[in-house]
């Protein structure tokens, strides 16, 4: 029968045999991330996003607004007028949509009027950051998606109270026009940011494998 390792030094004291044990390496293949699998997360992350921004505005603009008109006497939403509106034309839909008419257009800027700036500003912050590497550039770029972000949240609530005053005030008017023409610029804005990031981060990709060329060799 096998002596326990204290049985052996018992006997043969310092000069006793023990037998060292080691524990196993714990390795967990799933934890490895390489660079290439984060980049890999990432786009499936602004796929996703792209994805959702499109299909949120599309609801938003192209059918939800566009219903509501049936509800102002074919008179468009405030924001779906790029160029932005006067004080006539917010009295105009102001008597020609009800109580109920108004009390819709405000649910639709608390539910798909909020989630598109949000998904689609979280989607750019995103492109953005995953192909610019210049710190500075990246701010830059990144502060056009986040005022598209405020002037949109900021412009929703300016048309529902525009809309909900008794009288729509000349002031509450021109800011609500404005924040609806700023957002529309800050979109366009926001999309040609994105479209300098992708084209930065392709231009940057070359030289990398250029880079690694050399050294593998």
């Amino acid at each position: 029968m096998a002596k326990t390792p204290a049985q052996r030094i018992k006997k043969h004291g310092a000069n006793a045999a023990v037998p060292q044990h080691h524990l196993p390496a714990v390795i967990n293949p799933s934890t490895t991330r390489t660079p290439e699998k984060a980049q890999s997360n990432s786009n499936l992350i602004l796929i996703a996003g792209v994805v959702a921004s499109l299909f949120l505005f599309w609801y938003l603009h192209l059918l939800t607004l566009n219903q509501l008109t049936q509800l102002s006497g074919g008179l468009p939403m405030p924001d779906s007028l790029v160029g932005g509106f006067d004080r006539g034309f917010a009295e105009q839909l102001r008597s020609a949509m009800d109580e109920d008419a108004r009390g819709q257009l405000n649910y639709v800027h608390k539910t798909a009027g909020t989630l598109f700036p949000l998904i689609f500003g979280f989607t750019w912050l995103l492109l953005i950051g995953t192909n610019v590497a210049r710190k500075s550039l990246r701010w830059a770029l990144w502060a056009v998606p986040m005022l598209f972000v405020v002037t949109r949240l900021w412009g929703n609530s300016a048309v529902d109270a525009m809309l909900s005053a008794g009288t729509p005030d000349a002031g509450q008017v021109a800011l609500a026009s404005a924040l609806t023409v700023a957002g529309w610029v800050l979109l366009v804005l926001s999309l040609l940011a994105g479209a300098a990031a992708v084209f930065l981060g392709r231009k940057k990709a070359p030289s990398r494998t250029d880079a690694a060329g050399p050294a593998a060799a």
